[in-house]
């Protein structure tokens, strides 16, 4: 249990010395050829992955007298050993890391991370009478046309409901057109043509469903137009009602079609292409992707990553996280990817790319040239506003994190955090909720929910945390801080538990602060005082979390999210007790010995 103490904590210089050269040893036996390397902890965990055009030189850098970064220097106090795999080429390695970043995600890597679905709008022509339909998740197939993804700012819902309405198209789904026998509500309100029971000629739907399509590809002004002759037809003929709707929908129609229509006459309008740049601030590195599809400006993606964290090089390290993300990213692959790196890099992406399988064609990555130029330059500058707004605004996760470290005097910025809040009443149904975040995101496919045993004696503070912690210091790698809900009680009981089991890692308790209670109630002078405190062991007073957003979010959001889960698990087996008469839930036993 030991050897899975933390990475937060470096090894002493003696042994950094010992260790180093015995490293160093071992890498100059490698081979000079291309290939990959994994580098591992005590634990033997896989703790950071790179790839190499030179195996030997590479590894060996690590390990000489080369001058070094501080997450470097971090990263090398902690190899115990390294493995390597060799590859035909560089562009083979390129793929190799990529896909043992997914596997193994080592601590120390740049990893992908993208909380939003964007929607598509889907026609399936195998249907009878298709309709528009607005899916996150695409499945291609046959006869099955996918527009998008559609971002921010798009409205794209109610752009098929203004379509949908307008052309009178169906919006029931097959299982309902399929048994329908008399025409519904809206074909009533003449706003569904009624194709279920034979209203309207195929043709004739074909028609006007092409005119709704024309607006996501590329010919919104000629769907706008037909509109407009509509409603001018609807008023002449007094279906005032009619025509109002029409109006009322083509302001919004038109700002759809102005904003997300691209206006560079040298644009091929039949392509779909990335545009991809990155700006580097003195903290993070900002990439942005803009998105055109058949000469409509979808909108753009971002992400973001710690300067620090660059390990071989700005241009590499945007290499990386745009291959994790096209290899990600099925759905809506461009043909054409425009960015400012160098050909090499464009080469090596390109190569990489050409590994999918899913690709219909190949995707090509080039330098913008005079045609995209001012493409490139908007995208550019969109990175580095979306950075100087987000720091402005003290939004960058990597501002908290390194608060944290200092607050808590580490030697690196803590990457992996978990929060644990226990939920018990009267002593029944105890459960406990374990939430993880990774670099200020959440990391959901490692929550956890734990049974814990009824103890004889009801509420047990200490032989709770005891059997949690026993418990997940049998699960995986452990964090690099503890969060726990509550002051410097639970946050004291939390490290006994830690002590007894070996485990050095920093634990701190998030709590609010005490209201004062009037004769008359709370006054508002009283209530503005229950604020976030962050609980810090051996600090005289606790850190007020409002002074720094960022790490205020981050702490707020794991322990809100620990409420709800723990929250719900107890919820869920006091339901089953009580109402049930179930006996008790048989939790796995822990030996607390």
């Amino acid at each position: 249990m030991n050897d899975s103490v933390k990475d937060n904590q470096p090894i002493s210089s003696d042994k950094r010395s010992i260790q180093t050269v015995k490293m160093e040893a071992k890498a100059r036996l490698l081979p000079t050829k291309p290939g990959c390397y994994l580098m591992k902890n005590k634990a033997e965990q896989i703790i950071y992955v790179g790839k190499a055009k030179n195996l030997r030189a590479r590894v060996i850098s690590y390990f000489n007298n080369s001058v070094k970064g501080p997450k470097t220097e971090i990263l090398v106090s902690h190899i115990e050993d390294f493995d390597f795999i060799i590859t035909e080429n560089d562009a083979e390695s390129f793929v190799l890391e990529n896909n043992l970043i997914k596997k193994h995600s080592p601590k120390y890597n740049i990893r992908l991370k993208d909380d939003k679905s964007y929607p598509y709008v889907v026609i399936n022509s195998s249907e009878p009478f298709p309709r528009l339909k607005s899916v996150r998740r695409v499945k291609r197939g046959k006869g099955i046309d996918v527009y998008g993804p559609f971002v921010t700012g798009s409205n794209i819902w109610e752009i098929l409901r203004i379509l949908t309405k307008s052309f009178s198209l169906r919006d029931c789904k097959l299982s309902d057109y399929k048994t329908r026998k008399e025409p519904c509500l809206l074909y009533q309100m003449k706003q569904c043509s009624a194709p279920c029971v034979g209203k309207i000629a195929e043709a004739e739907y074909e028609r006007d469903l092409n005119l709704a399509r024309d607006m996501f590809s590329g010919s919104g002004n000629k769907t706008i137009r037909e509109l407009e002759k509509r409603m001018q037809k609807a008023a002449n003929e007094e279906e005032f009602e009619k025509a109002a709707q029409i109006r009322d929908s083509l302001d919004t129609l038109r700002e759809f079609a102005n904003n997300f229509k691209q206006s560079n006459a040298e644009l091929d309008s039949d392509r779909n292409i990335d545009i991809v740049a990155y700006y580097v601030g003195e903290i993070e590195v900002d990439l942005s992707i803009y998105m055109m599809r058949n000469g409509i400006l979808l909108g753009h993606k971002n992400f973001s990553f710690a300067k620090l964290d660059i390990e071989d090089g700005v241009e590499d390290s945007v290499l990386n996280y745009l291959f994790q993300y096209y290899t990600s990213t099925y759905d809506s692959l461009p043909q054409l990817i425009i960015t400012q790196m160098s050909i090499e890099s464009n080469e090596l992406l390109e190569s990489g790319l050409a590994t999918l399988e899913k690709l219909e064609k190949p995707i090509r990555v080039r330098s913008p040239g005079k045609q995209y130029d001012s493409l490139l330059n908007l995208t550019r500058d969109h990175a580095f506003e979306q950075q100087r707004v987000r720091m402005l605004h003290e939004d960058s996760v990597y501002v908290g994190l390194n608060k944290l470290k200092d607050l808590l005097g580490l030697k690196e910025r803590p990457v992996v955090l978990e929060c644990y809040d226990i939920a018990i009443f009267q002593g029944s149904s105890p459960t406990a909720a374990q939430i993880v975040f990774h670099d200020g995101k959440p990391d959901k496919k490692n929550y956890r929910n734990y049974h814990l045993q009824e103890l004889p004696e009801g509420n047990n503070d200490f032989a709770m945390m005891r059997e949690l912690i026993i418990r997940r210091s049998d699960n995986g790698a452990l964090p690099d801080v503890f969060i726990v809900d509550g002051g410097l009680g639970q946050v004291n009981i939390f490290r006994e538990a830690l002590k007894e089991l070996g485990i050095a890692i920093p634990v701190v308790g998030i709590a609010k602060s005490k209201v004062v209670r009037t004769k008359d109630g709370f006054k508002s002078e009283d209530i503005k005082r229950s604020e976030e405190r962050l609980i810090i062991p051996g600090r005289s007073n606790p850190y007020m979390l409002n002074q720094n957003r960022s790490l205020f979010k981050i702490i707020v959001q794991m322990r809100d999210e620990a409420h709800r889960f723990s929250r719900r698990l107890h919820h869920k087996e006091e339901t089953k007790r009580v109402f049930n008469r179930k006996v008790p839930r048989k939790t796995k036993k822990v030996n607390l010995e």
